[in-house]
């Protein structure tokens, strides 16, 4: 895994800025509602509403069928809510923009273009000079451990490196918001562990606002600031955990005593779901 570049890049802000007042992230009333080929409506989602401060780390966690991903999709703009607005730095979001990046569980790379040309692809389409784009590369691609693979294709890749690509690629165009949908799920459990290691690390670089979506509660707690419980049928928050471990975070902590006790309270609250459902 390549070192963190020792200067800092000019795009890049040394220290982490003053949390802001105004959330990053506001959802506010967000339904959803598909109509099912019966006739009938489905609602995925019901009166969703939730804010997250700029710069933390929120994971959506919940039982399968709940709307994570749908919600997350909403938010990047890629599908439209049926109630309710949601605002991203204080815009309403009404379709795809670069002050969202996305990073899927699948991989999104294209196979007929370098690690270097994947990443500078949006750069590349906003019309940046050269020099700038060279800059930005090369510190996001060096932070995601890549330098010594950066002139190979993406179909050359492993699943853990094609989403270091991927990741890498998100945050070169500098977004408002980092939206993570499962990105490590197809990923074996060892590679799984690095990718969590290597995302704290970048994140705690990059500060950005970062919405990620879960089915694993270690997962969850290691990397989140803030929890948010998801219940189903019809989607909705159901509640909003604070994370009580201090950062930077560690594998080792998933065997202290706030870890697993915070473990245990989501779970309870996932299981209730589920007997609920039934």
């Amino acid at each position: 895994m390549g070192s963190v570049s020792a200067v800092t890049p000019r795009f890049v802000t040394p220290t982490a800025a003053p949390v802001q007042a105004a959330p990053r992230l506001q959802v506010d009333k967000v339904s959803l509602r598909y109509q099912k080929p019966d006739g009938g409506m489905f609602t995925a989602l019901e009166q969703v509403t939730f804010e997250v401060p700029d710069q933390q780390f929120a994971v959506l966690v919940g039982p399968s069928g709940c709307g994570k991903s749908s919600l997350l999709y909403l938010t990047a703009g890629l599908n439209e809510p049926t109630e309710g607005e949601i605002y991203v730095g204080g815009q309403q979001v009404q379709g795809p923009g670069a002050d969202r990046g996305m990073v899927f569980q699948s991989y999104t790379l294209f196979p007929w273009l370098t690690v270097r040309q994947n990443v500078e692809f949006g750069l590349k389409r906003r019309g940046m000079a050269a020099p700038q784009r060279k800059e930005i590369v090369d510190y996001y691609v060096n932070e995601v451990g890549l330098t010594g693979f950066a002139d190979n294709y993406a179909k050359q890749l492993s699943g853990g490196m094609m989403q270091r690509v991927a990741i890498a690629r998100a945050l070169a165009n500098d977004p408002q918001i980092l939206l993570m949908d499962e990105p490590f799920g197809a990923l074996d459990s060892q590679t799984r562990l690095q990718m969590q290691q290597l995302l704290l690390r970048v994140w705690g670089n990059s500060k950005k606002t970062v919405l990620f979506v879960t089915h694993d509660i270690d997962e969850a707690i290691l990397l989140g600031d803030r929890v948010y419980v998801m219940g189903a049928r019809p989607g909705r928050i159901k509640q909003i955990l604070d994370v009580p471990i201090e950062r930077p975070r560690t594998l080792d902590m998933v065997m202290e005593r706030s870890f697993i006790d915070m473990k245990r309270r989501i779970f309870g609250l996932l299981h209730d779901e589920l007997e609920e459902a039934h």
